[in-house]
């Protein structure tokens, strides 16, 4: 593994940076950056999102809490993990939680967080936080927010495994936390 400092030298530099949108779900900005070997990019584009999280959350006689809801840029109802963006001053654990409770009306259980991940770490700056919630139980209505339209349903063990198989679920960051948990990692 490389040293710390081997890692810094490749960093690229920024010489500029220009926002082109800033608006609560999207901020994109333009950077001119310089790489190592002195080469230049006039023109990088990076996409700047708050941190996400997910989480495979099981209820004590071992189903699966799944969404299921549109999405508009795929133009697809997809099957999801329970997911959202963090808040200003949340932990990922306190935000997985929250996230959790608003979308199912499921809370309690025992966390682990199992990996972060980055969507596209060549132009998106989050991390994606992914949990494990055993033991989980139905104990209030869900309180969707005002953007939000989703079914919550319990799957089994083998009913996720062959959405994830039939292409039924798409999100990729999803589908790693899902395929690491599966294979026992």
């Amino acid at each position: 593994m490389k040293n710390e400092k081997e890692h810094e030298e490749r960093a690229w530099r920024t010489l500029h940076t220009e926002y082109l949108i800033r608006k609560p779900w999207l901020t994109a900005r333009c950077d001119e950056v310089q790489l190592p070997d002195g080469r230049i990019i006039p023109e990088y584009y990076v996409l700047e999102y708050p941190d996400w999280v997910n989480v495979i959350a099981i209820t004590r006689d071992g189903q699966y809490v799944m969404e299921r809801q549109y999405r508009h840029a795929a133009g697809k109802t997809c099957f999801e993990l329970p997911c959202g963006v963090m808040e200003k001053g949340e932990t990922p654990l306190e935000a997985v939680q929250r996230e959790l409770m608003e979308e199912t009306g499921y809370t309690g259980g025992e966390w682990e967080e199992t990996m972060q991940l980055s969507a596209n770490p060549s132009t998106m700056t989050n991390t994606i936080h992914c949990f494990v919630a055993r033991g989980v139980e139905k104990t209030c209505q869900q309180r969707l927010d005002a953007t939000e339209d989703l079914s919550v349903h319990l799957l089994t063990r083998d009913e996720v495994l062959a959405l994830v198989c039939e292409g039924k679920m798409i999100q990729s960051p999803m589908l790693a936390s899902l395929l690491k948990h599966f294979s026992g990692l």
